[in-house]
């Protein structure tokens, strides 16, 4: 196996519409990095230029240390699973496996050899003389893993391969996907638009919007410090609640930050982590806070503290073990055109809008939204729409970011002030 290196990649179509944009990337040798993002955001694009399939317009790929920017797919020495499969209905499991095999000259003995290895690693053994349409989903999904696998190549690349399968069979194959490529220690990188299958099945995660990389780490840092607010929303499911704050430290007492008419203290730990605060007292900031930071106070009467806002519910889902319950904050004239930067400003802007445009078309389009946000709370609370709720707020899920760029206000884990 061997690490994937990529320097300054970047597609451009026609000289006009880029759709990769100066990325820098590495893979480690058998890492297992996800892309990930919305429709459109690049990352198949990027995926098909280390694959060969499309060409680079600048920049470098190196894969196990030779520049392979330049060659052909088939002189790469990577195998790609598609979204498709794309299985030869004609031929047997068997057959479907070994054909690279054949394609590569590969002596008849030793195909029978490694088809039978990996048939057994992905327990295909008793369909082995069936054909692709006699085969469930999940089935097809292995023969094409097992396709690339019987190759042996440097690194695999794969393409959204779940994205076929029903919600139950994903769960089971991104396990299994997860599993195989740990224990054979094959360097993957691997394409999906599902962040939560990015989450679970990523050794670090690359984050991707528009041609741009926006974040590369570890999922759990990745959710924890987001540096921006495209990763902060995308990220998380249900997305991070963003609201409109101004920073406050109440005639020199402790740092606060006012969201609309409610006040929430920022502690030793939160101010530590975002050192810049004091200096932006009177000064607007997105607040963004988890779903899972939030919970009834009702539920525990007299340990609600000073960390509250008040609500009104808008509905509540029910997902057995717990509740989704989305609610209204009164955000009072912080909600009024003019009182703070829209909160999508920072997005619009990084997209090429000008500010000035951002903030119109933010104002016309997200301000009805604004003070909605969603609450993931025990399956104990009572609450039904209509309810007047207070909600706590635990700091540990409240996070900071400039509304006018967008970058978060939080210091990274080990850096310096």
């Amino acid at each position: 196996m061997a690490e994937i290196a990529i320097r300054g990649a970047t597609k451009t179509y026609d000289g006009a519409v880029t759709a990769v944009d100066d990325i820098d990337l590495d893979v480690a040798d058998g890492e297992l990095l996800v892309l990930v993002g919305p429709s459109g955001c690049g990352k198949s694009t990027l995926l098909r230029m280390v694959a060969g399939l499309e060409e680079v317009t600048d920049g470098t790929i190196e894969i196990g240390g030779r520049d392979v920017t330049y060659l052909q797919p088939k002189d790469r020495d990577v195998a790609m699973v598609f979204q498709s499969y794309a299985l030869y209905p004609h031929m047997t499991v068997r057959k479907n496996i070994g054909y690279p095999l054949r394609l590569a000259r590969v002596p008849k003995d030793e195909q029978v050899r490694r088809v039978g290895e990996v048939a057994s690693l992905l327990q295909l053994d008793e369909v082995l003389d069936r054909r692709p349409s006699q085969l469930s989903g999940g089935q097809r999904q292995r023969v094409a893993m097992g396709r690339a696998l019987v190759r042996e190549p440097q690194a695999f690349l794969m393409d959204e391969p779940l994205s076929n399968l029903d919600a139950k069979l994903r769960v089971e194959m991104r396990a299994e996907i997860a599993r195989l490529q740990r224990d054979l220690g094959v360097t993957t990188l691997y394409v999906t638009h599902d962040q939560v299958e990015a989450m679970t099945m990523g050794t670090r995660v690359a984050v991707l919007d528009k041609g741009r990389l926006q974040q590369i780490d570890t999922p759990q840092r990745i959710y924890d410090e987001p540096v921006n607010l495209f990763v902060a929303t995308f990220i998380g499911s249900p997305a991070m609640n963003l609201l409109p704050g101004r920073v406050d430290d109440d005639s020199g007492g402790p740092v606060a930050v006012l969201v609309g008419r409610q006040r929430l203290p920022v502690d030793d730990v939160l101010l530590a982590a975002h050192p810049s605060l004091p200096s932006l007292v009177g000064q607007p900031v997105v607040v963004g806070v988890r779903p899972e930071a939030l919970d009834d106070a009702g539920l525990e009467p007299g340990v609600a503290g000073d960390r509250v806002v008040e609500a009104t519910v808008d509905l509540v889902e029910s997902l057995g073990a717990e509740l989704m319950v989305h609610v209204a904050v009164d955000l009072g004239e912080s909600a009024e055109p003019g009182a703070a930067p829209a909160v999508g400003v920072a997005e619009e802007v990084a997209r090429g809008v000008s500010s000035d445009d951002a903030s119109d078309a933010v104002w016309q389009g997200v301000l009805g939204r604004r003070g909605r946000v969603v609450a993931r709370l025990s399956a104990r609370s009572p609450l039904r729409p209509g309810d007047a709720v207070k909600l706590t707020v635990d700091p540990i899920g409240l996070h900071f970011f400039d509304p006018e760029t967008g970058a978060t206000l939080r210091v990274p884990q080990g850096s310096p002030e």
